[in-house]
């Protein structure tokens, strides 16, 4: 049995007026709610594959053009908003902004939580996190009670019972589409990979520019293909230095350079499609910017477990508490956080049409995402996560707007 949200109607959408009024405490329905079915990164496999008569598949952003070979190249951490603020540094790219989504401009979005391990599960399996089952960067394993770590896989936990659904890449290669998945190395065998992106041949290349030409190589090993590449450096720079930094800039203008190298070796009957898992924010050092939940004793009390990130929280609640511990976040959080309980997160469409039985309690008892430039760190708990300058995870424009640049050949 699946969890439905309400109408269309009684639910935020992803468009710019949603943040021309800030209502305090803001209410659960003003959170601007991904574009599932019709234009976020679950819809962008599935689109292509249904150009490519893959069974099952359907087109939701209807905007693109079906090619016989399709090229994903996703770049981890940048965002449509830090794209766009920086043309100097990304010449290539931003020539092909106009040609965004089917030519229409406009960007995609990643889906809730805006972090890496969801959004790679989003756009491997084509499915919401609420069916795929990875909502968030730590959630609680309801089987044990733990918090698990969905990008480093921590604890292990069978990945075929955690996340059970084909990838479009698996449901591709039966279908006698080629294909390929052009990567590190260290990502070959992961349990990430396995659940998300696996199908098809993996190529492990170290170097970026290897990787391009690996891309390129597997698009043309099929007349009819599917090949996905990935770039991992600027989401780590954004999270050490910032947006706005110099290395942060010097991984822009390296992957632009990546970028216009596999555009320039499509074979024919190509697309690439240039995309990434989220956006990014910086968040300055001081405690109006960064709350410290391991030192506040109302936000921890009555709290068994703190789950997400710093911008998407996950709460668990002891046995009887949650309700005092909603109203409690709500209290404190609520001008700066769309803070809601998990019933409402859902019906308001956070993690897409439906949460499958199997997912519901991973979700928080109260789940908090972050409208302002604001972080709820752990200093104790998280003392790595706490020091990033870079975050991500929430609803904001610069986190969930992501690009959709497309080259033909």
């Amino acid at each position: 049995m699946a969890h439905p949200p309400p109408a269309a109607h009684d639910r935020g959408h992803l468009t710019p007026d949603v943040w021309d009024t800030h209502p305090e405490p803001l209410p659960v329905g003003s959170a601007p709610v991904p574009a599932y079915g019709t234009g976020s990164l679950a819809d962008l496999l599935p689109t292509l594959a249904a150009g490519l008569g893959v069974p099952g598949m359907t087109a939701g952003i209807g905007e693109l053009t079906p090619a016989d070979r399709n090229c994903v190249f996703l770049i981890d951490g940048l965002g449509w908003e830090q794209l766009k603020a920086h043309p100097k540094e990304a010449p290539f790219m931003t020539s092909l902004l106009s040609a965004s989504r089917g030519g229409t401009g406009r960007p995609i979005t990643a889906g809730y939580p805006a972090t890496t391990a969801t959004s790679l599960a989003s756009v491997g399996t084509g499915l919401p996190p609420g069916a795929h089952g990875l909502p968030g960067y730590t959630v609680r394993d309801p089987g044990t009670g733990e918090l698990m770590n969905q990008l480093r896989w921590q604890p292990w936990t069978p990945p075929g019972a955690w996340q059970p659904y084909p990838t479009v890449f698996e449901l591709a290669h039966r279908a006698g589409v080629h294909a390929a998945q052009v990567s590190s190395p260290t990502f070959a065998n992961t349990p990430l990979t396995k659940v998300a992106l696996s199908g098809g041949t993996f190529q492990g290349r170290l170097s970026g520019e290897d990787r391009m030409d690996a891309a390129a190589e597997q698009l043309a090993a099929g007349d009819r293909s599917l090949v996905y590449t990935y770039y991992a450096e600027v989401d780590g720079a954004g999270h050490r230095f910032g947006v706005d930094s110099d290395t942060w800039r010097g991984q822009l203008m390296y992957v632009d350079r990546l970028v216009q190298r596999l555009a320039e070796q499509l074979p024919p009957r190509s697309a690439l499609y240039v995309t990434a898992d989220h956006g990014m924010v910086d968040i300055p050092f001081d405690e109006t910017h960064r709350i410290d939940f391991d030192e506040d004793w109302e936000l921890k009390a009555g709290v068994a477990l703190l789950g997400g990130e710093g911008r998407a929280r996950h709460v668990y609640a002891v046995p009887g508490a949650a309700g005092d511990v909603l109203a409690c976040w709500r209290e404190v959080l609520g001008e700066q956080f769309w803070v809601a309980s998990r019933d409402e997160a859902i019906a308001a469409g956070w993690f897409g049409p439906e949460v499958d039985d199997r997912v519901y309690h991973r979700i928080g008892d109260v789940v908090a995402a972050a409208r302002d430039d604001v972080l709820l760190i752990a200093s104790e708990r998280e003392p790595r996560e706490s020091a990033m300058v870079g975050n991500h995870g929430s609803m904001t424009p610069a986190e969930q707007l992501v690009p959709l640049l497309e080259v033909r050949s």
